[in-house]
């Protein structure tokens, strides 16, 4: 999947991490909530500045566990060799984005568990680190507002990072789609059963079911004037938008599974030769067909990478359009998919969504097609 645009806080590990605008709303009433209810109670002398700044301080440190939680998930699929293209902090989670779907139930389940076994060590390390400043005593009364219990800022920022990964984990082995524990269900199924497509199907309608409940949960907050019921409502919104549409991959899957990407694609696509001159690509190609790219082939036709318009035009208002089109490749774009790979892959391509086409390789590299998006669209019209 691709990443959404948005703000880049950080690489960690290779890997980029941005946030999306309601990251920057959540936090903000995060801080306020914090700083005015949560810690008052537990610091017990009010709100002041030291409150704020152990409100600011729990508020990041949540969001950094979220951040440890998503890189789980990351370098676990990138040790079984799926390309990572980022992670996004949105609203109240995160999400890490692959370049491809696991293939196997195995990957599936080693990747989703990878997410909570990360936070599971971080409520182990939080509540360690509490019971340890409280001589293990009092740390589960103060991990919690009581507004009876009173300590030190540092006992109460530790005993919040502890809560919230707790109830972070909690929620994220629920066994519903998209949470972790949904994506661990659909695996076992997927293992269980060989069939991928009917365990999506049945971990969405799990988490259609718990995204009502959220509902029902956002909507008794709200009508009590909670201060995240609006936000629990949003939640639940978005967890069941996701599950449905897993429920519709899944019944989409089944109908397609035999389809392969040489049913669909056209085999006499128009591709640039290697020794082509940025000119002559600007007026043969760019200017005569409109499209964004054009895949560059060699005398064999084997795939060489792709050559963009806005890098065509940059190099000849340069001064250079007799360079050969070879020389100003993007051979790192992920266009490039099997013939002979089911249609099932292709859906989930980043390629697809991101550049509207892929193209279509045999096992010696040689182009044999290119498949576009709207191609895909008139194939799953029938199916759906």
């Amino acid at each position: 999947m691709r990443p959404r645009q948005n703000l880049q806080l950080a690489r960690i590990f290779g890997i980029r991490v941005g946030v999306s605008a309601s990251w920057f709303v959540v936090l903000f009433i995060m801080i306020y909530w914090l700083a005015t209810e949560y810690f008052p109670a537990i610091l017990g002398d009010g709100t002041n500045s030291t409150t704020y700044l152990v409100a600011v301080g729990a508020a990041l440190g949540y969001f950094a566990s979220l951040v440890l939680h998503e890189l789980g998930h990351a370098l676990m699929a990138r040790r079984l060799g799926i390309p990572v293209a980022g992670i996004d902090l949105w609203f109240l989670g995160g999400m890490s984005y692959m370049r491809r779907e696991p293939e196997t139930a195995s990957e599936e389940l080693k990747i989703a568990a990878a997410g909570p076994a990360v936070t599971l060590a971080l409520c182990a390390i939080f509540v360690g680190a509490g019971a340890l400043l409280t001589s293990g005593g009092r740390y589960a009364e103060l991990a919690v507002t009581s507004g009876t219990a009173t300590t030190t800022p540092l006992v109460a920022l530790v005993g919040w990072l502890g809560l919230i990964n707790v109830l972070l984990l909690v929620f994220n082995i629920v066994p519903a789609f998209p949470l972790d524990g949904g994506r661990i269900a659909r695996a076992v199924i997927w293992l269980r059963t060989g069939d991928r497509n009917r365990a999506t199907r049945a971990s969405g309608r799990s988490g259609q079911a718990f995204a009502l409940l959220v509902g029902l949960l956002g909507v008794w907050d709200f009508a009590n004037g909670a201060v995240f019921g609006a936000l629990t409502l949003v939640l639940a919104y978005f967890l069941y938008q996701a599950a449905s549409q897993a429920v519709v991959a899944g019944a989409l899957g089944s109908r397609i599974k035999d389809m392969t990407v040489s049913d669909i694609m056209d085999r006499e696509p128009v591709t640039v030769p290697a020794q082509t001159t940025l000119l002559e690509a600007q007026e043969q190609f760019f200017l005569r067909y409109r499209w964004p790219w054009f895949a560059v082939v060699d005398p064999a036709r084997h795939f060489l990478g792709v050559v963009r318009r806005q890098r065509v035009e940059s190099e000849i208002a340069a001064g250079r359009p007799a360079l050969p089109v070879v020389d100003v490749l993007e051979e790192d774009m992920p266009v490039r998919i099997g013939e002979e790979e089911p249609l099932e892959s292709l859906l989930g391509s980043e390629g697809l969504g991101r550049l509207g086409a892929m193209v279509a390789v045999d096992s010696e590299g040689v182009l044999q097609g290119v498949v576009t998006l709207a191609q895909v669209r008139r194939a799953l019209r029938p199916a759906t």
